[in-house]
């Protein structure tokens, strides 16, 4: 069999494993490297590629191979009966596991057993040393028990399968978890156009039950506008701290006044880098005209904000300067015209019979036309700032 073959036949095949690989975590190369030899040193033999022997996995990772075995077997045993299984005895027993492979490696988790977030500290130390398949079992209990707390852990730390990813999104979306949707978007790099659309058309119709888990995605984006005005106003800062705190606070104002819960958390998915166009365009194709229309208002919202203030535009470096993260999740005027392209490209015909939406987009074209005067302005401007340069060099 080809390798093209192996990697066809290993594509094809979509179910989930449903035991333990050989080698679940990812090896020392170190001591396996260092252990190599030829196999036959004397030969003479001029090929680059040559036979090699003393491969073999260090103890250290044949030990937590063999943890990972063992706690694989007794989590999945124990959610095949999982009402019979207890939140606290879940925690207890994954501490242990990890705290074996802490000691196992050397890794000290610097928090006492007996305080509150010992498991998150463990998670966020040495949840590396977890298997592909256990973080898959780790995640299912997670949801089945509900510890969301735990599994914004697991999110934010990037320890989510691609093969759980699916299953995670559907599920949060099920549990109506808005706030844990919002972190898979910010976290999640691999996520399915299947997926995107599912989270698109949520934060587009939310149904009942789900603006209760939205509350913690306001007060965020309010804490992060508050923190921005008053580093604005701190006579501490100076220079370019202090404008690039007066940036950023013109910035989040414009993202977060006049926005609903559900349009803040569809700010994520427009300045998501990990979202490329023709990933917009299928999501955009498939949705219905009531959700259109949310859309088009969305974006109709935003090149409001950008035309009554034009001084706004990105801030890369107030999240690490500043510690202002929201600013890395706001689109830009390009991200917004990109998107309203789109969808006049895959809905145009729905959008001009539809008499419902001659209204927004007749308010559109204004706020496009004024957008593009600005930019003509602008551009004029630039070339002759670069004449001017030009001339000054020569001179």
């Amino acid at each position: 069999m080809s390798l093209l073959e192996v990697i066809m036949e290993a594509s094809a095949n979509l179910d989930q494993l449903t035991s333990e690989s050989d080698y679940p975590i990812i090896l020392n190369p170190d001591s396996v490297l260092l252990n190599l030899k030829p196999q036959d040193e004397a030969s003479k033999d001029t090929h680059l590629v040559k036979r090699v022997e003393g491969w073999q996995i260090s103890q250290t990772d044949s030990e937590i191979i063999e943890s990972n075995r063992k706690f694989f077997k007794k989590l999945k045993r124990k959610l095949k009966n999982p009402n019979s299984f207890g939140k606290d005895e879940f925690i207890v027993q994954l501490s242990s596991y990890m705290e074996k492979n802490s000691e196992k490696v050397g890794i000290s988790v610097g928090v006492d057993p007996s305080e509150e977030g010992y498991t998150r500290k463990l998670i966020e130390k040495v949840g590396f040393l977890m298997g592909c398949e256990v973080k898959g079992l780790v995640l299912e209990a997670y949801i089945v028990l509900e510890n969301w707390e735990l599994l914004e852990t697991l999110i934010i730390h990037g320890l989510v399968e691609h093969s759980s990813s699916s299953n995670l999104v559907y599920n949060l979306i099920e549990k109506r978890r808005s706030d844990l949707v919002c972190l898979c978007v910010k976290h999640l790099s691999d996520l399915r156009t299947s997926d995107i659309l599912s989270i698109l058309r949520y934060f587009l119709s939310l149904p009942k039950g789900a603006y209760g888990s939205m509350l913690s995605v306001r007060k965020e984006w309010e804490s992060q506008a508050l923190s921005a005005i008053e580093k604005a106003m701190d006579k501490k800062l100076s220079g370019k701290k202090l404008s690039l705190a007066k940036e950023a606070s013109v910035l989040l104002m414009i993202a977060h006044d006049g926005f609903s819960v559900s349009e803040l958390c569809l700010h994520y998915l427009l300045a998501s880098s990990n979202i490329d166009e023709v990933i917009v365009s299928s999501c955009i194709g498939r949705l219905s005209g009531s959700e259109i229309m949310g859309l088009v208002r969305y974006l109709g919202k935003w090149l409001k904000k950008y035309e009554s203030f034009p001084q706004a535009g990105p801030c890369p470096k107030a999240s690490s300067a500043l510690g202002l993260k929201a600013c890395d999740w706001i689109p830009t005027i390009e991200n917004i015209v990109k998107c309203l392209g789109l969808v006049l490209d895959e809905h145009f015909l729905s959008l001009v019979l539809n008499s419902e939406f001659h209204e927004e987009l007749r308010s559109i074209e204004g706020l496009v036309s004024s957008l593009a005067l600005e930019a003509r302005l602008c551009c004029s401007m630039a070339n002759l700032a670069d004449n001017l340069k030009t001339e000054v060099e020569g001179a």
